[in-house]
């Protein structure tokens, strides 16, 4: 890199055209012509395309050629391309820190595509004041840290699991953190999945067993996230291992009992007198205190539901000389050490009880989705028999209410669309009829969405099979007390007229939303959240894998609604993602964190509660305490360097200097 230290400043401004998206709005002609008369500036040049390879020679022949000390380049956002730029400036000999990126298109051209001259004039504020902090820009080196060869997914879905094979595949240990007794998430629940048809178990099982089989896989079931210290390559994870009170084969041994542990014969739960709904089956079946969700689970160790236990002691004894019962067992804590995390967190459904118009948990023959599945399903608790809640028959007419809280700007409802709703609608469409002769299945619905492959073909298939469908939304349902038969009162908006359908059942397509543990554990990762509550991607298209606190990666429903396949191929980018910095070793940090100027610092340490990310604290120096900063943890945001009241607190990249530089330019026109 060029030497350019206490150089006077020469700075080469480059205009993006960005196509029409900047050039159809803003006269870039103008706005060079005015770059060439900002202090400083000596060169301006333009360009259709200023990302592509013309375009980023550009900027490094005209850093040669004009022995620069600094770029700015009016463009896009630098979301999407300032690495792309840094690397262009670098190319020219500089060091890439010395490039400033103004926003002419998102804050410009785009708001203001109506109004040329305005933005026009915008334009050249924005490149003025961008002009202002390249000129004050400094040499910037990263650090590098090195990373642990260990990886986590918390999440046992099929995202997580798939996640977790890929690397542990790719030769990295791996822990999978799983809250449930056993791994198989959502999709274990499901019968069929569409537009295949495929057997839900038959693909998943598989997949459940080379996790439980895979050596580089540590599986910690019924187990949950309780702190995370570090950064990126150096997380230290705490880990509460719930109180499980049946013994593994491993932990039997480690005890000294020999030939013990818990080989999954269900004899304790045989003798258990206690009787509680099964969530798996969504109360619809019971369990008993001592239990598993179903025979499929991994691993095949009991728990006890010491919620609901007494403490009979029965179990103890059915358990016999394995003596894989412990009765007394309590939460153990355990800290690992790990380079990197995805998060598969997965989703839960709607209280679709809240549109009460719709009468579910008042009206028995009104179900969810979810509950459908189970019923229809051949491991469920009616053994895949579909019969009616409030008097066990086979319904013949069943009304598929679409958008049950989906799309929905009320306030009880969820404005996006949760996106797999409409194609497994039409597989449980496709159930009905084959399994029950003379069934019709009647879909309500707004728009179908069928966007995947095979998709709009599966479509045409349901329709051509014999189901029915009414394009409207569902005002309400009502119940006949007598027979429980139910009335769908609706729109045909096709039709225009209104529609009241006698129906035997109702089966409610409910919303998704993020999961109950998604809100604590991002916050324990420092993940940020859109306004629905799903986790922040840290680019929606360049980069949607990843997110804005490094080392830390996306995988499934988390995100946003997905289906089965995006979950899968979402998991291995998110594999892939993850294990590049524990493959390299160690990982480049962005030079973006604040300083202490220690002279300064008077040890108030009112900067270290303030900072998000827990990077600051106090340290003993020279008889007197002063804040220290880990630059692996600061994320640049300079909250701290806003609360110092000393000003000791130098924000790389963002200093006092140059941010009064920028407001200068902005209120005076860069006159001092």
């Amino acid at each position: 890199m060029a030497e350019v230290k206490n150089k006077e400043a020469r700075i080469g401004v480059f205009l993006c055209h960005c196509g029409t998206n900047i050039a159809g709005t803003i006269d870039i002609e103008a706005v060079k012509e005015y770059a060439k008369t900002i202090p400083n500036v000596v060169v301006a040049d333009n360009y259709a395309y200023m990302c592509s390879t013309p375009g980023q020679n550009k900027i490094a022949d005209a850093i040669k050629e004009h022995d620069l000390t600094g770029v700015v380049v009016a463009a896009c956002t630098p979301r999407l391309h300032e690495p792309t730029f840094r690397n262009a400036t670098a190319a020219g000999g500089l060091n890439p820190f010395r490039f400033e990126m103004a926003n002419i298109r998102d804050q410009n051209s785009w708001v203001h595509m109506h109004q040329p001259e305005e933005a026009t004039d915008k334009a050249k504020d924005a490149v003025r004041i961008a002009v202002a902090k390249a000129s004050l820009l400094e040499d910037l080196v990263p650090k590098s840290v090195p990373v642990e060869k260990t990886a986590m997914v918390v999440g046992g879905g099929v995202g997580g699991m798939q996640a977790a094979l890929d690397l542990a595949n790719a030769g990295i240990k791996t822990y999978l953190i799983e809250k449930s007794p056993t791994i198989g998430g959502r999709m274990s629940q499901l019968d069929k999945t569409f537009p295949t048809l495929d057997c839900s178990q038959c693909i998943l099982t598989p997949k459940m067993v080379d996790v439980y089989r895979n050596e580089n896989i540590e599986l910690l079931t019924y187990t949950e996230v309780e702190a995370v210290e570090g950064y990126i390559g150096n997380f230290d994870v705490t880990l509460r291992k719930k109180a499980r009170g049946i013994l593994t084969p491993a932990e039997a041994e480690a005890r000294g009992i020999v030939g013990g542990g818990c080989t999954g014969c269900g004899d304790c739960a045989t003798v258990c007198p206690v009787i509680k709904p099964n969530p798996f089956e969504l109360g619809m079946a019971p369990r008993k205190a001592v239990y598993i969700y179903h025979p499929q689970v991994s691993p095949l160790i009991y728990t006890i539901d010491f919620d609901a236990c007494v403490k009979c002691g029965l179990c103890v004894e059915a358990c016999g000389e394995k003596k894989a019962v412990d009765l007394e067992s309590k939460d153990e804590f355990m800290t690992v050490k790990i380079g990197t995390v995805i998060l598969a967190l997965g989703y839960d459904i709607y209280p679709i009880e809240k549109k009460f118009e719709w009468g579910y948990k008042n009206y028995d023959n009104v179900i969810t989705s979810l509950e459908f599945e189970r019923l229809i399903c051949a491991s469920g608790p009616t053994g895949g028999h579909l019969i009616r809640p409030s008097d066990g028959e086979t319904p013949k007419k069943i009304a598929f209410v679409l958008c049950a809280g989906s799309r929905d700007n009320t306030s009880t409802g969820k404005p996006y669309c949760s996106r797999f709703c409409c194609m497994y609608s039409l597989k449980h469409a496709h159930q009905i009829i084959e399994k029950i002769p003379g069934a019709v299945p009647y879909i309500f619905y707004m728009d179908i969405r069928s966007f995947g492959k095979m998709y709009e073909e599966f479509y045409y298939r349901i329709q051509n099979e014999g189901a029915k469908f009414i394009r409207g939304r569902v005002a309400n349902i009502t119940e006949d007390p007598v027979t429980k038969n139910l009335h769908v009162n609706a729109e045909d908006t096709l039709l225009g007229r209104p529609v009241d359908m006698e129906v035997d059942m109702v089966v409610l397509a409910a919303a998704t939303q993020p999961s109950a543990e998604t809100e604590k554990t991002r916050r324990l990762f420092g993940v940020s959240c859109s306004q629905d509550g799903w986790l922040l991607e840290a680019h929606p298209k360049l980069n949607p894998c990843g997110t804005t606190t490094a080392g830390v990666y996306l995988a499934g429903v988390c995100q946003g609604p997905k289906d089965i396949p995006d979950t899968v191929a979402q998991a291995e980018g998110a594999a892939s993602a993850a294990s590049i910095p524990i493959h390299r070793g160690e990982v480049e940090l962005e030079p973006y964190f604040a300083q202490c100027i220690e002279e300064k610092c008077a040890g108030c340490g009112l900067c270290v509660n303030q900072c998000p990310y827990s990077a600051l604290s106090l340290v003993e120096k020279d008889g007197r305490k002063v804040m220290q900063v880990t630059e692996a943890k600061c994320k640049g945001c300079g909250t701290c360097g806003g609360f110092c009241p000393g000003g000791a607190i130098w924000m790389q990249h963002f200093a006092t200097p140059q941010i009064v530089a920028q407001i200068d330019a902005f209120l005076l026109g860069g006159e001092q």
